[in-house]
């Protein structure tokens, strides 16, 4: 089960008044670390827009939070693509905190291809597909 592993440091703007790191921002981790998987395997949200003429939005997102991270902690996020349909796809997260090895938040997002033209979804594109593969549980 290959994951993609991507480093992220916490910045100020990332926490609250109380000096950690405010809940809707572990979201923010993990769609960089989305971000980052789709740039290793050959793409981006400009280029599946220009390119396929679809968005791939958010429709169901959760996360456990189980550590608080706080100013300058270094975390690594992984991804883990679960759950391929046809038209979506499930990405599974694990948030740690590299100073003691620390699980903060685990959580998952599903994303769906939507056509930009119309506004429906539609299926994914099949080389989209084969590249998610790379990363996926099955």
């Amino acid at each position: 089960m290959p994951e993609f592993k991507t480093e992220i440091r916490v910045t100020w703007v990332d926490t609250d008044a109380a000096g950690i790191v405010h809940f809707s921002n572990h979201f923010r981790f993990f769609e960089r670390a989305e971000e980052d998987l789709l740039r290793r395997i050959g793409l981006s949200y400009s280029l599946i827009r220009s390119k396929y003429g679809i968005g791939i939005p958010k429709v169901e997102a959760h996360c456990k939070y189980l550590a608080p991270l706080k100013h300058d902690d270094i975390i690594q996020v992984s991804v883990l693509v679960d759950d391929i349909k046809e038209k979506t796809f499930k990405e599974e997260f694990r948030a740690i905190n590299i100073a003691g090895d620390i699980l903060a938040a685990e959580g998952y997002i599903v994303c769906v291809a939507l056509s930009i033209e119309t506004g429906r979804s539609i299926p994914l594109p099949l080389d989209i597909v084969t590249k998610l593969k790379a990363f996926s549980k099955s």
